[in-house]
């Protein structure tokens, strides 16, 4: 797709609209997906095998059908099943393969990931996102920075709530390590995106001035952008570290973003 396609108005819709789904509750379709991913891994599920209907889904996890669906449409996008409409043996989705190699490694890492300890994805998140930002900016050619930056016009939006801000945060945070071109870095932050968007999304409850964070975020955001366009690796990493850090230390207690920080 051409990057002047990407930077519309309705592409910034539907980026807002992904973030806000579903709109109940922004983590159950995780759940859904945390229980299927278990029995894809521990091979309770094999290919053939019919999933339980939505309606059984929802009733046997607590969640309602739109989670189901979305974490339906996921594990689609994956090519682990596929979905057919109307009844009969044919209806609902089936197994048609199972994670192996890398992708079962991200999935474990998925499930592992949402009981790590919080301090230590935020370490892990300093190292990680410190290297990309300086690799992004000593890339050469540059590196293209396209979505990160459509990603950004999109948390500009005043009617986003503070979910579907961090949503579109944690989807700027995977689009930089997407855009350094290393694999293995990209693939670990996209397997830590569980645990790390539980932590910021229970960080909310501890910020007494959304409309200050929000502000603040954006300019960390943009600064940091900045300084990967400037080619400043230095300035770049350490943007990104007191971005992460920043957002820490406000939102959980003071030993442990002391920990981080120093």
């Amino acid at each position: 797709m051409a990057a002047d396609a990407l930077v519309t108005d309705a592409g910034i819709t539907r980026l807002a609209q992904a973030a806000s789904r579903p709109p109940a509750d922004p983590r159950a379709w995780q759940v859904v997906l945390e229980h299927i991913e278990s029995r894809l891994l521990s091979g309770d599920l094999v290919p053939g095998q019919h999933l339980p209907g939505e309606r059984a889904l929802s009733a046997e996890l607590g969640v309602g059908r739109s989670s189901v669906r979305e974490a339906l449409r996921v594990l689609e996008a994956m090519g682990l099943i596929r979905t057919a409409t109307g009844s009969g043996p044919t209806a609902g989705a089936i197994i048609i393969s199972t994670p192996g190699g890398a992708m079962s490694s991200l999935m474990r890492l998925q499930v592992a990931a949402r009981g790590f300890p919080v301090a230590d994805i935020v370490r892990t998140r300093l190292v990680l996102e410190a290297s990309v930002a300086g690799d992004l900016a000593l890339a050469n050619p540059p590196a293209d920075l396209v979505d990160a930056e459509l990603l950004l016009e999109a948390m500009d939006g005043e009617s986003l709530s503070p979910d579907e801000f961090l949503a579109l945060d944690a989807q700027f945070h995977l689009a930089l390590a997407e855009a350094s071109g290393n694999q293995v870095v990209a693939a670990t932050m996209a397997g830590l995106r569980s645990g790390i968007e539980a932590y910021v999304l229970d960080g909310l409850s501890h910020i007494d001035d959304w409309d200050a964070t929000r502000r603040r975020l954006r300019h960390e955001h943009r600064s940091l952008v900045e300084a990967i366009r400037s080619k400043d690796a230095p300035l770049a990493s350490r943007r990104i570290h007191d971005h992460i850090s920043g957002y820490y230390a406000e939102t959980l207690p003071d030993h442990h973003a002391q920990t981080i920080q120093e």
